[in-house]
């Protein structure tokens, strides 16, 4: 499996939004400047993840973005899904592309064992939990003066 371009960014626009949840509705172009990522192909990914419901929108003066849930609420999984479609590693794992040859397949065990540990990576790790990770990580090269 690899996440593509839009996976990532789109990963990179919800942890955005989350850092800097206080300040209310955060304009899409702040996003895009401080992600160094292109506003309009952010405008792409932002209009995805507002219609499946993970963020909300308000025009005007004072408008931009937010998230519609808590940090905490927000697994990578869904995002990633939400964005790239199947996660899978073989299409033949996947539901809509199902395998005539998969009950004589030889790989497929292994394939599962990939699907099973990318899954339970990225679906039992949310926002909060990868903003704690950073933050941790900032403190430490702090505390030891590589920073």
């Amino acid at each position: 499996m690899k996440i593509s371009t839009k996976g990532r960014y789109a990963l990179r626009l919800m942890l955005d939004l989350a850092i800097n949840q206080t300040s209310g509705y955060i304009p899409l172009k702040a996003v895009a400047q401080r992600q160094e990522i292109s506003d309009k192909y952010l405008e792409q990914i932002i209009h995805q993840l507002s219609k499946n419901g993970f963020v909300q929108s308000a025009r005007g003066a004072q408008g931009g973005y937010r998230l519609a849930r808590l940090p905490e609420e927000y697994t990578v999984g869904e995002i990633l899904r939400t964005v790239e479609g199947s996660l899978a590693p073989v299409s033949c794992l996947d539901c809509r592309t199902p395998c005539d040859k998969i009950d004589s397949c030889i790989t497929i065990g292994l394939y599962k064992k990939i699907q099973d540990a990318i899954d339970g990576v990225v679906d039992h790790t949310t926002l909060a939990d990868m903003i704690s990770d950073f933050r941790q990580k900032q403190t430490a090269a702090k505390n030891s003066g590589s920073v």
